[in-house]
Protein backbone atom coordinates (compact mmCIF):
# COMPACT_ATOMS: atom_id res chain seq x y z
CA UNK A 1 0.00 0.00 0.00
CA UNK A 2 1.42 3.38 -1.01
CA UNK A 3 1.39 5.85 1.89
CA UNK A 4 -0.05 9.26 1.05
CA UNK A 5 0.97 11.54 3.93
CA UNK A 6 -0.14 14.75 2.21
CA UNK A 7 -3.78 13.64 2.07
CA UNK A 8 -3.72 12.18 5.58
CA UNK A 9 -2.58 15.61 6.74
CA UNK A 10 -5.36 17.30 4.78
CA UNK A 11 -8.00 15.14 6.46
CA UNK A 12 -6.56 15.71 9.93
CA UNK A 13 -6.53 19.47 9.32
CA UNK A 14 -10.19 19.24 8.28
CA UNK A 15 -11.05 17.62 11.62
CA UNK A 16 -9.44 20.53 13.44
CA UNK A 17 -12.18 22.75 11.98
CA UNK A 18 -15.20 20.44 11.67
CA UNK A 19 -16.29 17.06 13.09
CA UNK A 20 -16.96 15.69 9.58
CA UNK A 21 -14.45 15.43 6.75
CA UNK A 22 -16.22 14.80 3.43
CA UNK A 23 -13.82 13.18 0.94
CA UNK A 24 -15.08 13.11 -2.63
CA UNK A 25 -13.56 12.16 -5.95
CA UNK A 26 -14.28 10.02 -8.97
CA UNK A 27 -14.50 6.26 -8.60
CA UNK A 28 -11.18 4.38 -8.48
CA UNK A 29 -9.27 7.54 -7.63
CA UNK A 30 -8.08 5.91 -4.39
CA UNK A 31 -10.54 7.07 -1.74
CA UNK A 32 -11.04 3.66 -0.12
CA UNK A 33 -7.32 2.89 -0.04
CA UNK A 34 -6.63 6.30 1.47
CA UNK A 35 -9.21 6.11 4.28
CA UNK A 36 -8.06 2.62 5.24
CA UNK A 37 -4.69 4.13 6.14
CA UNK A 38 -6.21 5.41 9.40
CA UNK A 39 -5.24 2.74 11.87
CA UNK A 40 -7.72 1.61 14.54
CA UNK A 41 -10.56 3.44 12.77
CA UNK A 42 -14.05 1.94 12.53
CA UNK A 43 -14.42 1.33 8.80
CA UNK A 44 -17.85 0.73 7.26
CA UNK A 45 -18.42 -0.06 3.61
CA UNK A 46 -21.89 1.34 2.95
CA UNK A 47 -22.22 -0.74 -0.21
CA UNK A 48 -22.81 -3.79 2.02
CA UNK A 49 -26.44 -4.55 3.05
CA UNK A 50 -25.25 -5.65 6.51
CA UNK A 51 -23.69 -2.23 7.08
CA UNK A 52 -26.81 -0.44 5.83
CA UNK A 53 -28.91 -2.40 8.36
CA UNK A 54 -26.44 -1.59 11.14
CA UNK A 55 -26.76 2.13 10.46
CA UNK A 56 -30.58 2.26 10.40
CA UNK A 57 -30.52 3.32 14.07
CA UNK A 58 -27.73 5.94 14.29
CA UNK A 59 -28.01 6.47 18.06
CA UNK A 60 -27.56 2.79 18.87
CA UNK A 61 -24.62 2.64 16.46
CA UNK A 62 -22.87 5.71 17.87
CA UNK A 63 -23.55 4.67 21.50
CA UNK A 64 -21.54 1.52 20.90
CA UNK A 65 -18.38 3.41 19.95
CA UNK A 66 -15.51 4.41 22.19
CA UNK A 67 -14.94 8.10 22.77
CA UNK A 68 -12.60 9.84 20.35
CA UNK A 69 -13.06 7.11 17.75
CA UNK A 70 -12.48 7.69 14.07
CA UNK A 71 -15.52 6.52 12.08
CA UNK A 72 -15.28 6.02 8.33
CA UNK A 73 -18.42 5.78 6.18
CA UNK A 74 -17.19 4.70 2.74
CA UNK A 75 -19.70 5.49 -0.06
CA UNK A 76 -22.10 6.86 2.55
CA UNK A 77 -24.65 7.93 -0.07
CA UNK A 78 -25.60 4.26 -0.46
CA UNK A 79 -27.63 4.35 2.76
CA UNK A 80 -31.20 5.69 2.77
CA UNK A 81 -30.67 8.88 4.82
CA UNK A 82 -26.95 9.74 4.96
CA UNK A 83 -27.40 13.37 6.05
CA UNK A 84 -29.35 12.25 9.15
CA UNK A 85 -26.62 9.76 10.07
CA UNK A 86 -23.88 12.38 9.72
CA UNK A 87 -25.84 15.18 11.39
CA UNK A 88 -26.56 13.08 14.48
CA UNK A 89 -22.92 12.10 14.67
CA UNK A 90 -21.72 15.72 14.47
CA UNK A 91 -24.32 17.21 16.83
CA UNK A 92 -24.76 14.53 19.50
CA UNK A 93 -21.33 12.88 19.45
CA UNK A 94 -18.92 15.77 18.81
CA UNK A 95 -16.02 13.84 20.35
CA UNK A 96 -15.99 11.54 17.31
CA UNK A 97 -14.03 12.22 14.13
CA UNK A 98 -16.13 11.28 11.12
CA UNK A 99 -14.81 10.66 7.62
CA UNK A 100 -17.38 10.13 4.87
CA UNK A 101 -16.60 9.41 1.22
CA UNK A 102 -18.53 9.60 -2.03
CA UNK A 103 -17.96 9.92 -5.76
CA UNK A 104 -19.71 13.28 -5.90
CA UNK A 105 -20.31 16.42 -3.91
CA UNK A 106 -23.05 16.41 -1.29
CA UNK A 107 -25.46 18.04 -3.75
CA UNK A 108 -25.32 15.01 -6.05
CA UNK A 109 -28.20 13.12 -4.54
CA UNK A 110 -31.62 14.00 -3.13
CA UNK A 111 -30.85 11.64 -0.25
CA UNK A 112 -28.91 14.50 1.33
CA UNK A 113 -31.79 16.50 2.73
CA UNK A 114 -29.35 18.57 4.79
CA UNK A 115 -26.18 20.18 3.42
CA UNK A 116 -24.51 19.80 6.84
CA UNK A 117 -23.55 23.46 6.89
CA UNK A 118 -21.06 24.21 9.66
CA UNK A 119 -20.49 20.51 10.37
CA UNK A 120 -18.31 19.37 7.48
CA UNK A 121 -15.12 20.26 5.68
CA UNK A 122 -15.05 19.13 2.06
CA UNK A 123 -11.91 17.66 0.50
CA UNK A 124 -11.68 16.86 -3.20
CA UNK A 125 -9.31 14.01 -4.00
CA UNK A 126 -8.00 14.52 -7.55
CA UNK A 127 -6.06 11.99 -9.60
CA UNK A 128 -2.52 11.54 -8.27
CA UNK A 129 -0.87 14.95 -7.99
CA UNK A 130 2.30 15.57 -9.96
CA UNK A 131 4.25 16.01 -6.72
CA UNK A 132 3.13 12.55 -5.57
CA UNK A 133 4.26 10.77 -8.72
CA UNK A 134 7.93 10.59 -7.75
CA UNK A 135 7.59 11.04 -3.98
CA UNK A 136 4.92 8.38 -3.39
CA UNK A 137 4.43 6.24 -6.50
CA UNK A 138 8.02 6.25 -7.81
CA UNK A 139 6.92 7.50 -11.24
CA UNK A 140 9.73 9.68 -12.59
CA UNK A 141 8.59 10.08 -16.19
CA UNK A 142 6.21 13.02 -16.69
CA UNK A 143 5.01 11.61 -20.01
CA UNK A 144 3.94 8.42 -18.22
CA UNK A 145 1.73 10.49 -15.91
CA UNK A 146 0.31 12.36 -18.90
CA UNK A 147 -0.43 9.22 -20.92
CA UNK A 148 -1.64 6.85 -18.21
CA UNK A 149 -3.41 9.44 -16.08
CA UNK A 150 -3.60 9.70 -12.31
CA UNK A 151 -5.98 6.93 -11.28
CA UNK A 152 -3.60 4.68 -9.31
CA UNK A 153 -4.51 1.44 -11.08
CA UNK A 154 -3.69 2.89 -14.47
CA UNK A 155 -0.74 5.01 -13.28
CA UNK A 156 1.04 1.96 -11.88
CA UNK A 157 0.56 -0.11 -15.04
CA UNK A 158 3.42 -0.83 -17.43
CA UNK A 159 1.12 -0.90 -20.47
CA UNK A 160 -1.89 1.30 -21.09
CA UNK A 161 -5.05 -0.82 -21.02
CA UNK A 162 -7.72 0.93 -23.08
CA UNK A 163 -10.40 -1.37 -21.66
CA UNK A 164 -9.79 0.19 -18.23
CA UNK A 165 -10.87 3.61 -19.52
CA UNK A 166 -13.89 2.41 -21.49
CA UNK A 167 -15.09 0.28 -18.56
CA UNK A 168 -14.63 3.24 -16.21
CA UNK A 169 -16.83 5.44 -18.43
CA UNK A 170 -19.56 2.77 -18.51
CA UNK A 171 -19.40 2.40 -14.72
CA UNK A 172 -19.38 6.17 -14.22
CA UNK A 173 -22.59 6.50 -16.20
CA UNK A 174 -24.34 3.54 -14.54
CA UNK A 175 -23.42 4.19 -10.90
CA UNK A 176 -22.83 7.92 -10.66
CA UNK A 177 -24.97 9.49 -13.36
CA UNK A 178 -27.95 7.23 -13.96
CA UNK A 179 -28.30 6.25 -10.32
CA UNK A 180 -27.82 9.68 -8.76
CA UNK A 181 -29.24 11.99 -11.44
CA UNK A 182 -31.73 9.75 -13.23
CA UNK A 183 -30.27 10.51 -16.68
CA UNK A 184 -31.55 7.80 -19.04
CA UNK A 185 -30.07 8.75 -22.43
CA UNK A 186 -26.84 6.76 -22.14
CA UNK A 187 -25.74 7.22 -25.76
CA UNK A 188 -26.24 11.00 -25.74
CA UNK A 189 -24.58 11.44 -22.34
CA UNK A 190 -21.49 9.40 -23.20
CA UNK A 191 -21.20 11.10 -26.60
CA UNK A 192 -21.20 14.47 -24.83
CA UNK A 193 -18.60 13.27 -22.33
CA UNK A 194 -16.36 12.14 -25.19
CA UNK A 195 -16.70 15.56 -26.81
CA UNK A 196 -15.72 17.34 -23.60
CA UNK A 197 -12.71 15.06 -23.12
CA UNK A 198 -11.63 15.78 -26.68
CA UNK A 199 -12.13 19.56 -26.33
CA UNK A 200 -10.68 19.80 -22.82
CA UNK A 201 -9.17 23.15 -21.86
CA UNK A 202 -11.32 25.04 -24.36
CA UNK A 203 -14.20 27.45 -23.89
CA UNK A 204 -17.62 25.82 -23.73
CA UNK A 205 -19.96 26.37 -26.66
CA UNK A 206 -23.28 24.85 -25.56
CA UNK A 207 -24.93 25.28 -28.97
CA UNK A 208 -22.08 23.57 -30.80
CA UNK A 209 -22.01 20.73 -28.28
CA UNK A 210 -25.77 20.29 -28.69
CA UNK A 211 -25.40 19.86 -32.46
CA UNK A 212 -22.51 17.42 -32.15
CA UNK A 213 -24.15 15.29 -29.45
CA UNK A 214 -27.71 15.33 -30.86
CA UNK A 215 -28.98 16.76 -27.59
CA UNK A 216 -30.90 19.94 -26.88
CA UNK A 217 -28.98 22.92 -25.54
CA UNK A 218 -30.76 22.79 -22.11
CA UNK A 219 -29.98 19.06 -21.91
CA UNK A 220 -26.31 19.71 -22.65
CA UNK A 221 -26.17 22.29 -19.85
CA UNK A 222 -27.91 19.91 -17.42
CA UNK A 223 -25.59 17.02 -18.34
CA UNK A 224 -22.47 19.16 -17.92
CA UNK A 225 -23.73 20.30 -14.51
CA UNK A 226 -24.14 16.65 -13.50
CA UNK A 227 -20.63 15.85 -14.75
CA UNK A 228 -19.27 18.79 -12.77
CA UNK A 229 -20.98 17.69 -9.56
CA UNK A 230 -19.64 14.16 -10.13
CA UNK A 231 -16.10 15.56 -10.69
CA UNK A 232 -15.74 14.35 -14.30
CA UNK A 233 -15.25 17.90 -15.56
CA UNK A 234 -14.40 21.25 -14.00
CA UNK A 235 -15.83 24.52 -15.27
CA UNK A 236 -13.43 27.45 -14.90
CA UNK A 237 -15.12 30.85 -15.09
CA UNK A 238 -13.61 33.88 -16.85
CA UNK A 239 -12.27 36.71 -14.71
CA UNK A 240 -13.43 40.16 -15.68
CA UNK A 241 -13.73 43.56 -14.10
CA UNK A 242 -15.58 45.68 -16.61
CA UNK A 243 -13.17 45.85 -19.51
CA UNK A 244 -15.11 46.05 -22.78
CA UNK A 245 -12.90 43.54 -24.56
CA UNK A 246 -12.83 40.88 -21.85
CA UNK A 247 -14.54 37.50 -22.15
CA UNK A 248 -17.23 37.58 -19.48
CA UNK A 249 -19.50 34.56 -19.88
CA UNK A 250 -18.02 31.46 -21.44
CA UNK A 251 -16.34 29.08 -18.99
CA UNK A 252 -13.51 26.76 -19.88
CA UNK A 253 -14.13 23.05 -19.38
CA UNK A 254 -11.32 20.81 -18.09
CA UNK A 255 -11.51 17.02 -18.02
CA UNK A 256 -10.66 15.43 -14.69
CA UNK A 257 -7.74 13.26 -15.82
CA UNK A 258 -5.09 13.30 -18.53
CA UNK A 259 -5.30 9.54 -19.05
CA UNK A 260 -8.87 9.85 -20.30
CA UNK A 261 -7.89 12.72 -22.58
CA UNK A 262 -5.17 10.67 -24.24
CA UNK A 263 -7.52 7.66 -24.41
CA UNK A 264 -10.26 9.57 -26.22
CA UNK A 265 -7.74 11.24 -28.54
CA UNK A 266 -6.15 7.87 -29.33
CA UNK A 267 -2.66 8.96 -28.34
CA UNK A 268 -0.18 6.12 -27.83
CA UNK A 269 2.69 8.45 -26.97
CA UNK A 270 3.06 12.08 -25.95
CA UNK A 271 4.32 14.46 -28.62
CA UNK A 272 6.09 17.71 -27.86
CA UNK A 273 3.04 19.76 -28.87
CA UNK A 274 0.78 17.78 -26.51
CA UNK A 275 2.64 18.47 -23.30
CA UNK A 276 1.56 22.07 -22.75
CA UNK A 277 -2.16 21.27 -22.57
CA UNK A 278 -1.62 18.24 -20.33
CA UNK A 279 0.71 20.18 -18.01
CA UNK A 280 -2.02 22.77 -17.62
CA UNK A 281 -4.28 20.02 -16.23
CA UNK A 282 -1.72 18.92 -13.64
CA UNK A 283 -1.23 22.51 -12.49
CA UNK A 284 -5.00 22.95 -12.18
CA UNK A 285 -5.26 19.81 -10.00
CA UNK A 286 -2.71 21.27 -7.60
CA UNK A 287 -4.32 24.72 -7.54
CA UNK A 288 -7.72 23.22 -6.72
CA UNK A 289 -6.13 21.31 -3.85
CA UNK A 290 -5.19 24.56 -2.11
CA UNK A 291 -7.43 27.26 -3.56
CA UNK A 292 -11.21 27.45 -3.26
CA UNK A 293 -12.81 26.75 -6.64
CA UNK A 294 -14.69 30.05 -6.38
CA UNK A 295 -11.38 31.95 -6.32
CA UNK A 296 -9.99 30.33 -9.49
CA UNK A 297 -10.52 31.81 -12.96
CA UNK A 298 -8.95 32.25 -16.36
CA UNK A 299 -8.64 35.56 -18.24
CA UNK A 300 -9.03 36.19 -21.94
CA UNK A 301 -9.77 39.17 -24.17
CA UNK A 302 -11.57 39.22 -27.50
CA UNK A 303 -8.27 39.35 -29.38
CA UNK A 304 -7.39 35.92 -28.01
CA UNK A 305 -4.76 36.93 -25.46
CA UNK A 306 -5.23 35.01 -22.22
CA UNK A 307 -3.83 34.00 -18.85
CA UNK A 308 -4.11 30.30 -17.95
CA UNK A 309 -5.20 30.78 -14.34
CA UNK A 310 -6.15 33.69 -12.12
CA UNK A 311 -6.30 33.49 -8.33
CA UNK A 312 -8.44 36.11 -6.64
CA UNK A 313 -6.51 37.12 -3.53
CA UNK A 314 -7.11 39.66 -0.79
CA UNK A 315 -6.86 43.46 -0.80
CA UNK A 316 -7.29 43.73 -4.58
CA UNK A 317 -4.42 41.32 -5.25
CA UNK A 318 -5.11 39.29 -8.38
CA UNK A 319 -2.45 36.64 -9.00
CA UNK A 320 -1.69 35.52 -12.56
CA UNK A 321 -0.37 32.05 -13.45
CA UNK A 322 0.98 30.79 -16.75
CA UNK A 323 1.79 27.10 -17.31
CA UNK A 324 4.72 26.29 -19.57
CA UNK A 325 6.78 23.17 -20.18
CA UNK A 326 9.83 25.40 -20.71
CA UNK A 327 10.45 28.97 -19.44
CA UNK A 328 11.68 29.91 -22.92
CA UNK A 329 8.17 29.28 -24.30
CA UNK A 330 6.65 32.08 -22.21
CA UNK A 331 5.42 35.18 -24.07
CA UNK A 332 4.75 38.01 -21.59
CA UNK A 333 2.38 39.99 -23.83
CA UNK A 334 -0.80 38.55 -22.27
CA UNK A 335 0.54 39.32 -18.83
CA UNK A 336 1.29 42.94 -19.76
CA UNK A 337 -2.24 43.35 -21.17
CA UNK A 338 -3.74 41.84 -18.03
CA UNK A 339 -1.65 43.99 -15.70
CA UNK A 340 -2.64 47.14 -17.57
CA UNK A 341 -6.12 46.53 -16.12
CA UNK A 342 -5.23 44.75 -12.87
CA UNK A 343 -1.90 46.09 -11.60
CA UNK A 344 -1.85 44.44 -8.16
CA UNK A 345 -0.78 40.85 -7.57
CA UNK A 346 2.02 38.39 -8.27
CA UNK A 347 2.97 36.87 -11.61
CA UNK A 348 4.02 33.22 -11.93
CA UNK A 349 5.27 30.99 -14.70
CA UNK A 350 5.07 27.37 -13.51
CA UNK A 351 7.31 24.86 -15.29
CA UNK A 352 8.01 21.21 -14.42
CA UNK A 353 11.82 21.24 -14.39
CA UNK A 354 12.79 24.40 -12.51
CA UNK A 355 14.94 23.34 -9.57
CA UNK A 356 15.22 26.73 -7.85
CA UNK A 357 12.71 29.57 -8.03
CA UNK A 358 13.93 32.77 -9.63
CA UNK A 359 12.63 36.18 -10.77
CA UNK A 360 13.04 38.14 -13.96
CA UNK A 361 11.98 41.67 -14.79
CA UNK A 362 10.18 42.34 -18.07
CA UNK A 363 9.73 46.10 -18.45
CA UNK A 364 7.68 47.07 -15.39
CA UNK A 365 6.73 43.51 -14.34
CA UNK A 366 8.42 41.13 -11.91
CA UNK A 367 7.78 37.54 -13.03
CA UNK A 368 8.34 34.58 -10.69
CA UNK A 369 9.51 31.35 -12.36
CA UNK A 370 8.95 28.25 -10.25
CA UNK A 371 8.23 24.54 -10.30
CA UNK A 372 4.88 23.19 -9.17
CA UNK A 373 6.50 21.70 -6.07
CA UNK A 374 7.90 25.10 -5.10
CA UNK A 375 4.85 27.19 -5.90
CA UNK A 376 4.06 29.29 -2.79
CA UNK A 377 0.77 27.53 -2.03
CA UNK A 378 2.81 24.55 -0.85
CA UNK A 379 4.58 26.79 1.62
CA UNK A 380 1.25 28.27 2.67
CA UNK A 381 -0.01 24.77 3.49
CA UNK A 382 3.12 23.48 5.18
CA UNK A 383 4.46 26.66 6.82
CA UNK A 384 1.53 29.03 7.12
CA UNK A 385 2.85 31.68 4.73
CA UNK A 386 0.48 33.80 2.69
CA UNK A 387 0.55 33.51 -1.10
CA UNK A 388 1.39 37.17 -1.59
CA UNK A 389 4.30 37.24 0.86
CA UNK A 390 5.68 33.92 -0.40
CA UNK A 391 5.44 35.22 -3.95
CA UNK A 392 7.30 38.40 -3.13
CA UNK A 393 10.04 36.33 -1.54
CA UNK A 394 10.45 34.35 -4.74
Amino acid sequence: MYKRPFWIKQIKKAWEKRPIAWLSGVRRVGKTTLVQMFQNAIYLNCDLPSVVRRLEDPETFYDGLDKNSIVIFDEVHRISDPSRLLKIGADVYPHLRILATGSSTLSATKKFRDSLTGRKKEIYLPPVLYSECSDVFNIKDMDHRFLFGGLPESLLSDNKDTSFFSEWIDSFYARDIQELFGIRNRIGFIKLLHLLLRQTGGMVDYSDLAKLSDLSRPTVKAHIEAMSIAHAVFLLSPYFGGGRREITRRPKCYAFDTGFITFIKGWEKIREEDRGLLWEHLVLDTLRTFINDNDLYYWRNKSGWEIDFIIRGTENNIHAIECKISPEAFNPKSLHLFRSQYPYGNNYVICPNIKTNYKLRDKNLIINYCSLDNFPIYFHFNHGLHLSSAGQAG
